[in-house]
């Protein structure tokens, strides 16, 4: 079967190993788009097998759509470093004939977990994303932040993509700073802040995944979750909010380096 395996990283060397195999499961080709890795990344990819191209960070789209170009393969399969193909998703890929297929791409269930426990609430599952697809038909649109494949003539595949999405409770509320991103966008956009904005839309943030997405069915893991989600909303708009009234704050930022 002649798949294309793409791969975005940025100091991955936990994962890249296990990725890369993942992935060499149904595909005959694997590129990593690296961010020019500080780490074992590039050089575990390639004693992998995997074609390395590096490229400065431009955002989570662009990024993504970097690696089209050099994809041999009409068919991709696109994936982050600590995601992985479940044995049944291996076995529905198999079972594909590419040749005759009138879809243009493929939407899997991501089944997230925070260690080693399968998360189901606060819409983590199914977390239904497109990352089987033709790459001449179909790409990750152009945001900069959360990126997706458009669900235009897509059908669904009965099987899940793990995702190990946090080693623990600390590597929720650490692991990357999504505020800071998402704060830097809404200020280019030209959004404003007031007082309780951060607030309200962490109340907002909490109230809708504990109660609304069954984070309360999940015991402790659903309400560290949605406390988390709501932490991130109340950063982002607290850091736009200082964004918008210090102009020392705004002024001390790296804005060449949103992304």
């Amino acid at each position: 079967m002649k798949i294309t395996g793409i791969v975005t990283t940025l100091n991955e060397e936990a994962h890249i190993v296990d990725c890369i195999r993942s992935l060499k499961r149904v595909c005959n080709e694997v590129i990593v788009t690296d961010s020019f890795s500080t780490d074992r990344t590039v050089e575990l990819a390639r004693q992998e097998g995997a074609q390395v191209y590096q490229h400065e960070y431009i955002g989570d789209g662009p990024q993504k759509n970097l690696a089209l170009p050099y994809a041999h393969n009409e068919w991709v399969v696109s994936i982050d470093a600590d995601e992985r193909l479940s044995d049944e998703l291996v076995e529905a890929i198999e079972r594909l004939d590419l040749q005759r297929l009138t879809c243009d791409g493929f939407a899997v269930r991501r089944r997230n977990y925070i260690g080693q426990r399968w998360v189901k609430c606060c819409g983590w599952y199914p977390d239904r994303l497109v990352r089987i697809f033709r790459k001449d038909k179909l790409q990750f649109v152009g945001q900069k932040q959360h990126a997706f494949v458009p669900t235009s003539n897509v059908a669904f595949l009965d099987a899940d993509l793990i995702h190990y999405r946090y080693r623990n409770y600390d590597d929720l509320f650490t692991k990357r700073n999504y505020s800071t991103r998402g704060a830097k966008i809404l200020f280019l956009q030209g959004k404003k802040a007031h007082a309780f904005t951060p607030v309200l839309h962490g109340c907002a943030a909490f109230l809708t995944n504990y109660f609304l997405r069954g984070g309360f069915l999940s015991g402790l893991d659903g309400y560290v979750l949605a406390k988390a989600i709501a932490h991130n909303s109340f950063l982002k708009y607290a850091k736009l909010r200082e964004y918008c009234t210090d102009p020392s704050v705004r002024d001390a930022e790296d804005w060449t380096s949103v992304w």
